[in-house]
């Protein structure tokens, strides 16, 4: 007897699992078709769209104020400089997830910098050309404009380690500093970024692209995790697809993704093989044109941000900053974020935006 209901007990159960099948394609495929309805309705128009001027241009680089949101702003502005290798409106992705937007509400004045999109002729840039010429011009005429002898200083990334190294050569010139996820000690076995970059040869790859492709960086970014950046993510956004909020800030966060700047070759072979590479910047190795970079130059007061689930630049590369400098007004916060959702997530507008904005107040 029980050899002849095996047979009927498993082809019951062969037809649930088909049956099962069947009705997740069915599922499947409703969602692929109120997704493209979706789709076809959506607007993703609102990246980088808090009200703002262009106050200076220089070259490629492009310096934008945002308008006030409040009658009686901080009277000191605060500049934010992004990283070369993405662009800066991640700071301004939505409305409701606006870093910038936050800020202004809070009561900061802002300004932002844009890098631009170097091209062939840009590159024998070097990292002096970027922070001695076009950060330092930025933050000259800043503080010209408001008739101040210093401006706060917000870096993200690679923006933070540039912003430390202009504020470690010309510290009185910056009133605070914060510096968001960026790195500092590159000598560190906790990223697999930092492990790669040790055994590429820079020489090489700059002297034969000249100017770094944008693809290449970011197909670097995506075997930091290939399955849920090249495949996962793509898979999973379907059970999104009638959801038009989500799969509009997916999309935004797609198109920032793939928007990688080429890199200007001489300031990329400085980048990565004296601080990637060589760690010198918090050996007081670096030298930046004729001039010995030492963080403890920097006296102002700084405060220190970064993520626990950045994978990107994870926290052990950050943290040690304020052990290097000399400020004595000095703060650190870490929050359970990664490299973007720092700057571009409900905790960011809860929480992380607010809570520098309160800190440079106090001391503006």
């Amino acid at each position: 007897m029980s050899n002849a209901e095996t047979p009927a007990t498993e082809a019951a159960e062969i037809f649930k699992m088909y049956e099962s099948a069947v009705e997740s394609a069915m599922t499947y495929g409703e969602k692929l078709l109120k997704g493209a309805e979706v789709f076809t309705k959506l607007n993703i128009d609102d990246i980088n769209k808090t009200p703002r001027d262009l106050t200076l241009r220089m070259d490629k680089v492009q310096i934008f104020h945002y308008r006030p949101m409040v009658k009686k702003p901080a009277s000191v502005p605060v500049l934010i400089v992004y990283a070369l290798m993405n662009k800066q409106y991640i700071m301004d992705i939505q409305p409701d997830k606006s870093f910038v937007k936050k800020l202004l509400e809070e009561g900061l004045d802002v300004y932002i910098v844009d890098w631009g999109y170097p091209t062939a002729s840009d590159r024998y840039l070097t990292t002096e050309d970027y922070i001695e010429g076009y950060l330092s011009d930025a933050i000259d005429f800043i503080r010209e404009k408001h008739a101040l002898p210093a401006i706060n200083l917000l870096g993200k990334c690679q923006g933070g380690t540039f912003s430390a190294i202009y504020a470690s050569l010309h510290p009185e010139k910056i009133r605070n500093l914060v510096t968001i996820a960026a790195p500092f000690d590159f000598d560190i076995q906790d990223g697999l970024l930092f492990k790669w970059s040790k055994y590429i040869d820079i020489d090489r790859l700059v002297d034969a692209f000249g100017v770094l492709p944008g693809d290449f960086l970011n197909n670097t970014f995506i075997m930091l995790s290939p399955y849920n950046l090249a495949i996962g993510k793509y898979i999973n956004i379907v059970n999104s697809f009638d959801d038009p909020k989500a799969l509009g800030e997916f999309l935004r966060m797609e198109k920032w993704l793939f928007d990688c700047p080429a890199q200007a070759g001489e300031n990329y072979r400085t980048w990565m093989k004296d601080l990637w590479q060589e760690n010198k910047l918090i050996k007081d190795e670096f030298v930046l044109g004729d001039k010995k970079i030492r963080l403890k130059n920097i006296t102002m007061p700084v405060l220190n941000v970064y993520g626990s689930k950045d994978n990107l630049i994870p926290l052990s590369s950050s943290k040690p900053l304020l052990s290097l400098i000399g400020s004595k007004d000095k703060e650190e916060v870490c929050f359970p974020v990664g490299h973007a959702g720092i700057v571009a997530s409900t905790l960011s507008q809860r929480e992380i935006a607010p809570k520098i904005a309160t800190w440079f107040k106090g001391r503006s």
